[in-house]
């Protein structure tokens, strides 16, 4: 038997309203946690994009991208491993404004992470940090330390290193059509 891997799974469908709800429970039914998930139209108009992703063994990685390709709706799915995509999350973090107060300490904790600060209020700042999942949570441990009212961070966007595969699966489908 495989190891399990954390694997990236795109999944291009139509906009219809409760296919989130069926896409999930693909993975709910094999009682798979989902790890991430974000959704976005995609590049190509009408079309949207499911970007999950899952820690399951490359066996279940093609079982699922079979079953969601058989939900209506669906017109193709794919999973990758990580080095095939260029990936990022966003977090933002909400601390108390007291804590820059006399304090270098922030300062170089922020910009040491690449962070930035995105808002400034009297009773708290906001901050944004763009980065693989450590990262954001290696700030967040941090900023714990320090004082935190709040923490979000975003799932997982990602971009394929090849050619986005649905472009040539489309135009396969043109071609098979016109013969």
């Amino acid at each position: 038997m495989s190891e399990k891997k954390y694997y990236t799974i795109t999944v291009f469908t139509e906009n219809q309203s409760g296919l989130l709800s069926r896409v999930v429970s693909v993975f709910s039914r094999r009682h798979i946690n989902v790890e991430s998930l974000t959704t976005s139209r995609s590049s190509i108009p009408g079309i949207h994009r499911f970007t999950i992703v899952a820690h399951v063994t490359h066996e279940m990685v093609q079982k699922l991208v079979a079953q969601l390709e058989r939900q209506v709706d669906v017109l193709k799915a794919f999973f990758y491993e990580p080095d095939e995509i260029v990936y990022q999350e966003v977090a933002l973090y909400k601390v108390p404004t007291h804590i820059f107060s006399n304090s270098d300490n922030v300062e170089q904790l922020i910009r040491s992470h690449n962070a930035r600060i995105l808002l400034i209020e009297p009773e708290f700042i906001v901050i944004e940090k763009t980065g693989h999942e450590q990262e954001t949570e290696a700030l967040f441990k941090e900023l714990e330390k320090i004082g935190i009212y709040e923490f979000v961070r975003s799932g997982r966007v990602a971009i394929v290193k090849p050619m986005e595969r649905l472009n040539k699966y489309l135009k396969s489908l043109e071609v098979e059509m016109e013969e």
